[in-house]
């Protein structure tokens, strides 16, 4: 008779490099979903509806719309200097939002033109107070009195 035979496997095909690298991708695959999930839901709750009927991006496209004629060329330069710090990927979306913001006081005021008063205001509306830095610095170099702005920059 013949004694059954042992077999034994020796698993050399996961060496300690290949486990490394599963395990570090898996961390970037998992972090990278995580930050893409992250900025969808925040588009998606941006694009529901609220009591009125209209989302956050359905207001913000109307007040573009209802004032896109009351920009000049001047304007839009200065609303293109201000955004510039934003990373270029994003730059049309902070634009976009400014710009709402903007025409939302433009309307609120009556504007028959698109000042530069309210373009200030409107960014340090729209705007966190970490990007306020910047406008001061922007509008020190351009040389516009800030003085006026304190009470929205504080």
């Amino acid at each position: 008779m013949v004694p059954p035979k042992n077999y034994t496997y020796e698993v050399n095909a996961l060496s300690g490099w290949f486990i490394t690298f599963i395990v570090l991708w898996s961390i970037f695959l998992f972090t990278m979903f995580a930050i893409g999930g992250y900025f969808m839901f925040r588009k998606f709750l941006k694009r529901l509806p609220k009591e009125d009927g209209k989302s956050i991006l359905d207001w913000q496209e109307h007040y573009i719309n209802q004032t896109i004629h009351l920009w000049n060329e001047d304007q839009k330069k200065l609303l293109n200097e201000l955004v510039a710090p934003v990373p270029e990927l994003f730059r049309d979306v902070a634009k976009e939002k400014i710009a709402g913001k903007i025409g939302e006081l433009a309307l609120e005021e009556n504007a028959s033109t698109m000042s530069q008063d309210l373009i200030i205001r409107g960014y340090i509306i729209a705007t966190p107070k970490r990007d306020h830095k910047w406008l001061i610095k922007t509008l020190k170099k351009k040389n516009i009195d800030i003085e006026p702005y304190q009470a929205l920059l504080a």
